[in-house]
């Protein structure tokens, strides 16, 4: 019977919960890594027992960290990021001069084209990749050295590169994200890249449509279209259908458009879902309902889901990293809070329960659908 494995990274360790296919019983294994802040966790789609985690620490600064036989035992690896040649300074929009840092991993993306390639998106802004199972890694410094680099600046949690998305149909491009820089595509392995954010208006800016500049929160796609992407920017939901050339606002009719997650249905290309927030001030639901959004044409139209969720003084958080879906025909949806819990739906977000309470504060969800 095919099961569901999801990986939970939390401000004080990793868990990792498992159930069946009815997705109805839980076991609840943790805390790795105990007292660490785990950034993310995420298994390969090409081999499934391998997982890896973004372990780190503000004494004792960053390890990654993968498992090959599916959580039991962990390995830490990659101790050293080579950086290639980036140039060393950016500035900031006061106009002072910042040195580039390496201070944490946000994400980390398994290839789902060869299975010992893996990714890292970190802070500052750069990405790393991987092709020997995470022992080495060198930066894909065509990104970081981009002309625009001079005009990226940090947002409120640091200027992190926390989007990774890969093309099944492409091997060669992939869509990233930066706060607060914007999103950019590569169509050449990494080698260049182009920032993607026409029709993206940020009032914060000096120049609202700047090329770049923008916070975007994260970006969604389905795997069967690629080039149609989903982003939660700071105020806004926004759609492209030309692979972020050009993007358009879907807000519709939500309560509020500032939030940070943004996923796609497993199975319906045009059904995504959202967790608005009621301001970029005041981090918790709009009227202390938490309420998960759902649009089932793709944007504009949006239907709040509550049946099991609670619905006055809930006062928490979800961040970027912290909704997966699964693959099961009915689909799963899942999502972590700051307040500790992990709320699970198996009908595509029809009624929820959490699955777990407590924990700390969580920070990423992803989900494996195993056989």
């Amino acid at each position: 019977m095919n099961g569901v494995r999801v990986l939970v990274g939390t401000r004080k360790g990793a868990f990792i919960l498992t159930s069946d296919e009815a997705r109805k019983d839980w076991k609840v294994e943790g805390p790795l890594f105990s007292g660490w802040e785990i950034f993310h966790i995420k298994g390969s789609a090409l081999n499934p027992n391998r997982l890896y985690a973004s372990q780190s620490n503000g004494w004792f600064g960053q390890i990654m960290q993968r498992s090959d036989d599916g959580g039991k035992t962990w390995e830490a690896i990659g101790k050293d990021f080579v950086y290639d040649g980036v140039p060393g300074t950016h500035m900031w929009y006061d106009g002072t001069q910042h040195p580039w840092e390496f201070k944490r991993v946000w994400h980390v993306e398994p290839c789902i084209h060869d299975a010992d390639t893996v990714y890292a998106g970190v802070e500052d802004a750069a990405l790393f990749r991987s092709t020997d199972g995470g022992t080495t890694w060198h930066e894909r410094s065509g990104l970081r050295g981009h002309k625009t680099g001079s005009q990226w600046q940090p947002g409120a949690g640091g200027m992190c590169l926390h989007t990774i998305l890969q093309s099944p149909a492409d091997p060669l491009r992939m869509v990233i994200a930066i706060s607060a820089a914007g999103a950019f595509r590569t169509d050449d392995g990494g080698e260049s890249w182009k920032p993607i954010n026409r029709g993206l208006v940020s009032n914060f800016m000096p120049e609202p449509t700047a090329e770049v500049g923008h916070c975007v929160h994260r970006v969604a796609c389905h795997p069967s279209r690629p080039d149609v992407l989903f982003m939660q920017k700071h105020w806004d939901i926004m759609r492209s259908d030309n692979a972020g050339d050009d993007w358009a606002e879907v807000s519709g009719n939500l309560p509020s458009d500032f939030g940070f997650p943004i996923d796609v249905h497993a199975h319906e290309p045009e059904t995504i879902y959202v967790v608005p927030i009621k301001s970029d001030s005041e981090h918790f639901p709009p009227e202390g309902k938490l309420r998960v959004f759902r649009s089932r044409t793709g944007g504009n139209e949006w239907e709040a889901l509550t049946n099991g969720l609670p619905q006055e003084d809930c006062y928490v958080n979800v961040l970027r990293n912290a909704m997966a879906v699964d693959r099961h025909e009915s689909c799963g949806v899942y999502f972590g809070t700051t307040g500790g819990q992990v709320y699970a739906s198996a009908d595509s977000g029809d009624t929820w329960n959490a699955i777990v309470r407590d924990l700390p504060a969580v920070l990423s969800v992803e989900v494996q659908t195993l056989a």
